[in-house]
């Protein structure tokens, strides 16, 4: 179509339905799905490459090629199909509770994984990196331990004392970090890091000191068990013993952090000092105390994840080991999750599955637990590399990723141009 006052050639806008496809193929959601494919195709490759057939039928590939080609799929497959069994249905089941089982064991797997993530993201949001949700987490194990396990009261009153006696404890260990970083400007990883070794260490001396947290009647370096009446109850009974009561606090906590940092004003203030602490200053915004406020809710959050490994996950006692690495995986599930609310919900489900079907892997395949860790680290770090997901499965490129396109080829132009110039002068 020409247009008849200039001569030139008008081009119509592309159909809606092309902006809406090309908005969804840049979003978040597709490149994160992208990379966790991703991360599973490299995990097959490396579970191809370690399984014992397929290096024996690639002795003689040339001869028959096939034989190499069925092993790699029967032991790729074969892994996955595994993990899938062991991690959300088991077809083979004799019955509908035997069946989704597996799936129990993913949530209760994902409980405490969620909760100390959440405190990471709510964290990530407010442009503070903690890594101290270990620590947070065992000294709210350690301040319920010694002020509520001797109560001896009623379950409706002994459970949520012992609950918020440990979410109070990671709170004041959290709100440490923040007071230091708003008074004295002390960087939160070396201070998270450090704390990470006194709560480890402070810990570890309490269970060993009889009349503190050592059980009594022993040597061992291990807690009491946690009392009966502060233990979190089974959501569907013991055919189930890993989906407890547990689960129902982290959905309310996932719920609570959406509305604080989504919905309410201090909330607001959290994206406005992540986003930009000097103009969040200036619009005048007390960042110092947003930090207090964001360490004391992320450093609750952890102290949530240890009371549901106390009181659900190991009530035998504990030490200091209780984390079991949740502090440093809530990490990864953070960053996964986008650091959004429900974001982090579904990736610590998806950790969750993992973990739960790595067992079975082993179990009916003989795969190491380690390729489940090579694939979780393959997906972070895929994750934190949009262009390459892009560029791996052709999708549009962002407006950032096009400019900072069109500003290579810019000043590569005006490279040549330079040399041409001095070519000619000389």
């Amino acid at each position: 179509m020409s247009d008849s006052g200039s001569g030139s050639e008008v081009i119509p806008p592309p159909p809606r339905q092309n902006l809406v496809m090309r908005d969804i193929l840049r979003g978040n959601i597709v490149t994160t799905i992208l990379a966790v494919v991703l991360a599973m195709i490299v995990g097959g490759i490396l579970i191809a490459i370690t399984d014992p057939a397929v290096q024996q039928a690639a002795v003689y590939f040339f001869a028959r090629p096939t034989d190499t080609l069925v092993a790699i799929w029967n032991s790729v497959s074969g892994a996955y199909v595994a993990l899938f069994q062991g991690s959300i249905v088991n077809f083979g089941a004799a019955n509908f509770g035997d069946a989704i089982k597996p799936f129990t064991s993913t949530l209760g797997f994902a409980t405490p994984l969620i909760a100390a993530a959440l405190g990471v993201a709510l964290a990530f949001r407010v442009g503070l990196f903690n890594i101290g949700a270990r620590g947070q987490m065992l000294i709210a194990c350690g301040v319920a331990a010694l002020l509520t396990f001797n109560l001896n009261l009623p379950m409706w009153l002994q459970l949520p004392i012992t609950l918020l006696a440990g979410i109070a404890g990671g709170a004041l260990w959290g709100g440490i970090v923040g007071l230091l970083k708003a008074r004295t400007g002390a960087h939160e990883v070396i201070v998270t890091i450090m704390l990470n070794y006194i709560a480890f260490y402070l810990v570890t001396w309490m269970v060993r000191i009889p009349g503190i947290l050592q059980k009594p009647g022993s040597n061992q370096p291990i807690s009491s068990p946690t009392p009966e009446n502060a233990r979190f109850p089974l959501l569907f009974g013991d055919q189930f013993p890993l989906l407890h009561a547990g689960f129902l606090f982290v959905v309310a906590a996932t719920v609570f952090v959406w509305w604080l940092i989504e919905r309410s004003s201090l909330g607001f203030r959290m994206r406005a000092v992540g986003e930009n602490p000097h103009a969040a200053r200036a619009a005048g915004i007390s960042v110092q105390r947003v930090y207090i406020y964001a360490m004391l809710f992320a450093g609750g959050l952890a102290g949530l994840a240890g009371m549901i490994q106390i009181q659900g996950t190991i009530t035998s006692g504990f030490d200091g080991n209780i984390d079991a690495g949740i502090g440093f995986d809530a990490i990864t599930v953070a960053l996964l999750g986008r650091s959004r609310a429900w974001g982090t919900f579904f990736a610590g489900i998806l950790f969750g599955a993992l973990k739960a079907g790595s067992y079975t892997m082993q179990a009916l395949q003989g795969i190491p637990v380690d390729i489940v860790l090579v694939v979780q680290s393959l997906i972070v770090l895929f994750i934190a590399a949009p262009p390459l997901v892009r560029t791996i499965f052709f999708l549009p490129k962002d407006d950032s990723e096009r400019s900072a396109r069109k500003r290579a080829r810019a000043a590569r132009k005006a490279a040549r141009d330079d040399t041409r110039a001095k070519g000619v002068i000389a």
